[in-house]
């Protein structure tokens, strides 16, 4: 837990140098701490150091992470692809979805969200690097998209999430991120109500911040090396 504790603080406070340093308040930026492929005790470690929401991106691994952990106040953010199969499980257990990009996914998010249950909150998915290998709707389709999953019931549309291409240049992560962030300006100035920027990991929460990220999903920092390329 020890390492945890450390790893928590570490990344709270980059965010935090972060956030001053281009003006803004570091309580305005969210940690999503993404425990893909860490067991259920480490989840609760991290929760026993402050952590409260956690990123998952396997819907069966997740969910035995949920169940053991029913006990305790956590938000679990569901940050995968996302197949059609999938999709009740996600609705019925996740508080937020990171990855949409298409209308028959969202429309089946809402079907499957149980009405007890509040709004499942959503981002959709762009792929801000034009990237063959990376999910995530084009840029250019993102309005209608936008407009689509607003109009469904049981989802809350709340942002935009991206996974740019992978860079150790500061300048070139901005740009990145500037994109997503003017692509979610324009949505807004169109009508399509957004207030969440879901960018950043463990590489490059600096320029995801600069540019107006207000969740930051972190894995590797908190938890050390894993396999996959989300981090």
């Amino acid at each position: 837990m020890g390492t945890i504790s450390a790893n928590l603080q570490a990344v709270k406070q980059r965010i935090a140098t972060a956030a001053l340093a281009c003006g803004r308040n570091p309580a305005d930026i969210g940690l999503i701490a993404v425990s893909k492929t860490f067991g259920a005790d480490t989840v609760a470690a991290a929760h026993a150091c402050g952590q409260h929401a956690f990123g998952e991106n396997h819907v069966q691994e997740a969910l035995g992470k949920i169940a053991a952990l029913h006990h305790l106040p956590l938000q679990w953010h569901y940050i995968g692809p996302i197949q059609s199969n999938k999709t009740r499980p996600i609705a019925e257990h996740f508080d937020w979805v990171h990855s949409i990009d298409r209308v028959k996914i969202a429309a089946r998010l809402s079907a499957a969200r149980p009405a007890g249950l509040a709004p499942l909150q959503v981002c959709i998915q762009v792929n801000i690097g034009d990237e063959s290998t990376k999910s995530g709707v084009a840029p250019g389709e993102a309005l209608a998209l936008g407009r689509a999953v607003g109009a469904l019931p049981r989802l809350r549309l709340r942002g935009l999430m991206a996974i740019p291409p992978a860079s150790g240049d500061h300048a070139q992560q901005r740009r990145h991120f500037a994109r997503l962030r003017r692509l979610k300006d324009d949505l807004v100035a169109a009508g399509v109500s957004l207030d969440t920027l879901s960018m950043g990991m463990s590489a490059d929460l600096e320029a995801a911040i600069a540019e107006g990220a207000t969740l930051v999903r972190v894995g590797t920092a908190i938890f050390g090396e894993r396999k996959g390329s989300e981090k």
